[in-house]
C-alpha cells in the first residue's frame, strides 16, 4: 500500500490520496488484521452541542487535536464528519442540520453523521476506521451510540476513541468494557443535569415567576434576582402585571366567548374591525406579524391558563418534541395564584369545558356568519362514527343524513370502516324518530303521568309534594296552549299567504284560540273559590291519553329548538358495527 499527501497543506483539511486497501481479513477476535500493517485511513468524527451550551469552534477543533495524537504514527486522518447539534436527538435525524455555518470552523467538513453512515456502507468509501474524542460525541443516549457502532461494524469499520486504549493486537474485551462504562457514564450525567435543571424550573414556576416572553395582555415585571450572588450579575427575575387595552382585549376575548358563545373566527371578525380598541398580538421576532388577529390567536388567548392568574409551565415541549402540545397532567401550575387574573378561574374552567366537548364542531354564530352554509343541523356535533370520529351533516334531494367519509388522513382510523372503505350514512329523520320516542316513552310521559296520578287522589299522598290541582292544571293548560300558537307563528312565517298549508296553520290557530278562551274561563272560576279540588280520575285518564302524541310534535318541531332540547339532555348517537343500528345516550340535567 502506498500513500502520498500534501505536507503543506492546512493543519486541519489534509489533503490526503490513499490507495484502497486489499480485503480484510478477519482476525478470531473480530479486528482487521490489515490495520496492523501500514499505514490506515482514519475518518475523524465530531460533535458539539448548540452555541448556546458552549463554543462550538473551539470544541471541534480541541477534538479534533486530541485524536490526532491518539492514533498511531502509521494511521493518517483523511476526511472530517462533524455537526453542531444535540447528542440527543434520534439518529435518524442526525446530520442534517446547518448550524455549523454559524461559526468560523477551520476544519474542511466532508459530511455529518448520516453522510459518514452511509459512506461506511460502500467498498469504495475513503476511510478504514473511524476515532471520535469520546462516545458522548457520537451519542448521548446509550441506544444510539450502540446504533452506531453496529452501523460501523457491519460495514467492516472499527470505532475508536481517544479515551479509550487504541489495541492494535487483536484484542477488544478491555476496549468494550471501557467503552459501555463511559456510555453508561455519559447517559447518566446527561439524565441527572436534565433532572436538576427540571426541578429548579419547577420550583421556579411553583413560586410564581415567569419563563420566557410575556403572554399577550401582560408585561414582565423585573425584580431583583433573590441570590445574592447572582443578583451582583445583574440576573433578575421576572412576574406578569396587566398590560393596560391588551389586557382589557384578553378579558373582552373571553366575555364573547363564554356569554355569546361565539366561535374563533367570528370574535377575530369583531378584534379586527378595531384595531385601536384591539391591537393584535406580536410574534416573537415580528417576522410572522401579520398586524391581524386570526382564528389561531383568539385560540392561544382562550387555552393560555396563565390568564387565570397562575403561572403554567410545560405545556408545550419546546426542545424535545417540536412544540408539541402535552397533556395538562404534565403541566406544572404555581401553588396560588401569582399575579392578577385576566380570565376568571371558573369561567376560564368552563370554557375549556365546552372546547373539549365541542371539538370539531362549529357554533351556530359562526354559522350564522358563513353565507354559504345553507342548513343548521338538529344534530351537529352529536353523531359519532365507529371509527370514533364525528359525523358531518349533509343534504341531498330533500334528505337530510349524517356521512363519515374514510379519506386517507384518517389518522389510521381507515381500516376501522367497512371493507372497501365505503362512507357511511344515516338518516337524520331515523335518528330524530328514535330520540323522540325515547323522550316521550322513557322520559316525558312517565315522569308526567306519575305526577298527574299522584294529584288523582287514589292515594293519600296528595298532601306531598307534586299535587296538581285543578287551577293549577288549567294554568299549565293554558301555557301549552300558547306554546302551541307561538310553534304555529314560526311555522306561518315562512310559508306563502295563499298557500294551502298556511290556510290550515291559521285553522288550527283559531281553533287554539278559542281553547284558550274556554281554559282562561275555566281559571277565572276559582279565584273565587277558597278550596281547590283535586284533579278527578277521568282527567287524569285523558290527559295521559293526549300524551301519547308527544313523540310526533317532537318530531316536527323546529330544528332550532330542538338542538336546545338535545344540548340540555346531552344528547350523543353512536353508530355501531355498521349494521344499521345506533346508540343513543342522553343525561337528564339534575334540577337544583
Amino acid at each position: 500500500m502506498t500513500t502520498s499527501f500534501d505536507s503543506a497543506a492546512t493543519p486541519y483539511g489534509a489533503a490526503v490520496r490513499t490507495t484502497g486497501l486489499s480485503d480484510l481479513a478477519v482476525s478470531p477476535f473480530g479486528m482487521p488484521v490489515s490495520l496492523l500493517y501500514g499505514e490506515v485511513r482514519v475518518a475523524w468524527l465530531g460533535r458539539t452541542s448548540t452555541h448556546e451550551r458552549q463554543d462550538p469552534r473551539q470544541s471541534l477543533i480541541r477534538q479534533l487535536e486530541r485524536c490526532r495524537g491518539a492514533v498511531p504514527d502509521a494511521w493518517v486522518i483523511v476526511c472530517h464528519f462533524y455537526d453542531v447539534e444535540s447528542g440527543r436527538m434520534e439518529l435518524d435525524q442526525r446530520g442534517h442540520g446547518t448550524g455549523y455555518d454559524r461559526f468560523d470552523i477551520p476544519i474542511a467538513r466532508d459530511g455529518g453523521m448520516a453522510d459518514l453512515l452511509d459512506e461506511a456502507q460502500h467498498s469504495s468509501r475513503r476511510f478504514d476506521v473511524v476515532i471520535c474524542e469520546s462516545t458522548s460525541r457520537v451519542a448521548r443516549r446509550m441506544y444510539e451510540g450502540l446504533s452506531v457502532e453496529r452501523a460501523l461494524d457491519k460495514g467492516g469499520v472499527p470505532l475508536f476513541a481517544w479515551n479509550e486504549p487504541i489495541k492494535l493486537d487483536g484484542s477488544r474485551a478491555q476496549q468494550v468494557l471501557q467503552r459501555r462504562i463511559n456510555q453508561a457514564v455519559a447517559e447518566y450525567e446527561v439524565l441527572n443535569t436534565l433532572e436538576l435543571s427540571w426541578g429548579g424550573l419547577c420550583t421556579h414556576v411553583r413560586e410564581g415567576w415567569n419563563i420566557g416572553k410575556p403572554p399577550y395582555g401582560y408585561k414582565g415585571k423585573t425584580y431583583r434576582h433573590p441570590n445574592p450572588a447572582k443578583a451582583e450579575k445583574g440576573l433578575t427575575k421576572t412576574r406578569l402585571e396587566p398590560d393596560g387595552v391588551r389586557a382589557a382585549t384578553v378579558t373582552q376575548i373571553a366575555s364573547w366567548r363564554y356569554y355569546e358563545g361565539l366561535g374563533y373566527g367570528v370574535i377575530a371578525e369583531r378584534l379586527n374591525a378595531d384595531l385601536a380598541s384591539y391591537p393584535p398580538p406580536e410574534p416573537p421576532g415580528k417576522a410572522r406579524a401579520r398586524g391581524l388577529w386570526s382564528k389561531s390567536s383568539v385560540s392561544g388567548v382562550l387555552c393560555n391558563p396563565k390568564y387565570a392568574g397562575y403561572q403554567v409551565f410545560n405545556r408545550r415541549a419546546t426542545r424535545s418534541k417540536r412544540g408539541k402540545v402535552n397533556p395538562p397532567s404534565h403541566w406544572v401550575w404555581s401553588h396560588e395564584p401569582a399575579h392578577e387574573p385576566l380570565i376568571p378561574k371558573w369561567m376560564f374552567d368552563e370554557i375549556t369545558a365546552s372546547r373539549q366537548s365541542n371539538r370539531g364542531t362549529r357554533s351556530e354564530a359562526t354559522l350564522q356568519a358563513q353565507p354559504q352554509t345553507k342548513r343548521a343541523y338538529a344534530l351537529k356535533g352529536m353523531v359519532f362514527c365507529n371509527c370514533g370520529r364525528r359525523m358531518h351533516g349533509n343534504q341531498k334531494r330533500g334528505l337530510v343524513y349524517y356521512t363519515c367519509w374514510p379519506r386517507d388522513n384518517n389518522r389510521g382510523r381507515k381500516g376501522l370502516h367497512p371493507p372497501g372503505n365505503e362512507a357511511v350514512y344515516i338518516r337524520e329523520e331515523a335518528i330524530l324518530r328514535a330520540a323522540a320516542s325515547l323522550l316521550a316513552e322513557q322520559v316525558f310521559v312517565p315522569e308526567l303521568a306519575t305526577m298527574l296520578q299522584a294529584a288523582g287522589g287514589e292515594s293519600d299522598q296528595n298532601t306531598s309534594c307534586g299535587v296538581v290541582t285543578q287551577q293549577e292544571w288549567w294554568r299549565r293548560r293554558m301555557a301549552t296552549l300558547e306554546r302551541q300558537q307561538h310553534n304555529l307563528l314560526h311555522q306561518a312565517r315562512n310559508c306563502a299567504p295563499d298557500d294551502p298549508f298556511t290556510a290550515a296553520l291559521r285553522t288550527s290557530y283559531n281553533d287554539l284560540e278559542s281553547q284558550k278562551t274556554a281554559t282562561a274561563a275555566e281559571i277565572a272560576s276559582f279565584e273565587s273559590v277558597a278550596g281547590q279540588e283535586s284533579l278527578r280520575e277521568q282527567d287524569v285518564s285523558v290527559v295521559i291519553e293526549r300524551l301519547a302524541g308527544l313523540r310526533d310534535c317532537l318530531v316536527r318541531a323546529p330544528a332550532p329548538l330542538l338542538r336546545r332540547l338535545f344540548e340540555a339532555i346531552q344528547l350523543t348517537v353512536h353508530l355501531h358495527d355498521y349494521n344499521g343500528q345506533a346508540t343513543i345516550s342522553i343525561q337528564i340535567p339534575t334540577l337544583a
